[in-house]
């Protein structure tokens, strides 16, 4: 069958993404080879484009300074097209600006970096409930008691850098579903689609998080290294969230997408 290659990239990736992430819905376990073979067709998309396709060029690597790099916002969404199976736009991030620690409830994600460098942390929360064998450590500082019920144990999956010539950063409702995404030397720009859409009325708003500090993490330093690796062995990458407001310092604002037009 002879390859189209008139369609604008990021065209043939809205209609995948489309056709994959409604699949899947309709999938009762979204485990089948049909369902595995549109999502791998759509990473094979999203693994080949480029700020390029997009018409975006990389920005400047200096910081902002002064008065006006306190009022220019650290990151900025360019929209592209969203319907009720999926969103995608592109977010720009100025050279040291971070996407604090936030979650993607019951949802799907892609996040293909179109320039630039970023790290990418990755949580998912072990449990909704706190049980007898999963009281919870004495934090550092402590908390208040109104805090309590926002806090919530994890694991964290992995910490990984991608570049343009990486493959797309993948999450779903139950696997790598908590991120924390920074740049590395510079600024960065990805492309991103979530599946379905954040709608707040459908329960899917976004929470943001911090990682807690323990006591015990705290006097690691007292002790000698074989008791810390035993105990590192026992409470491997497990980690202790608070559920906290949007950090002050982070705000997203918005510009123009400069490249082809999506429809379907």
């Amino acid at each position: 069958m002879p390859r189209d290659n008139k369609t604008p990239l990021i065209q043939k990736i809205a209609k995948q993404a489309y056709v994959t992430f409604k699949c899947l819905k309709s999938s009762a376990n979204g485990e089948n080879k049909l369902v595995a073979d549109q999502h791998n067709e759509l990473i094979s998309l999203m693994t080949a484009v480029r700020a390029a396709d997009l018409k975006i060029a990389p920005r400047k690597t200096k910081r902002s300074s002064g008065a006006a790099g306190l009022h220019n916002p650290p990151v900025t969404y360019m929209h592209i097209c969203e319907t009720e199976v999926f969103s995608m736009g592109v977010f720009l991030l100025r050279t040291g600006a971070s996407i604090p620690l936030h979650d993607h409830p019951g949802m799907n994600g892609m996040l293909k970096v179109l320039y630039g460098k970023v790290s990418v942390r990755c949580f998912d929360k072990l449990e909704d409930t706190l049980t007898v064998s999963t009281v919870p450590p004495d934090f550092e500082p402590a908390l208040a008691p109104s805090q309590m019920a926002s806090q919530w144990r994890s694991v964290l999956r992995s910490v990984v850098e991608y570049s343009e010539n990486s493959g797309p950063c993948l999450l779903t409702p139950l696997r790598d579903n908590l991120h924390q995404i920074d740049t590395v030397e510079g600024p960065a720009a990805f492309l991103d689609i979530l599946a379905p859409p954040y709608n707040p009325d459908d329960g899917r708003d976004c929470h943001y998080y911090k990682v807690l500090q323990t006591v015990a993490e705290g006097e690691t330093d007292e002790k000698s290294n074989e008791e810390q690796q035993g105990e590192e062995k026992e409470k491997e990458d497990v980690a202790w969230l608070l559920e906290i407001p949007q950090p002050e310092d982070f705000w997203c604002g918005g510009e123009p997408y400069p490249g082809p037009a999506v429809s379907f």
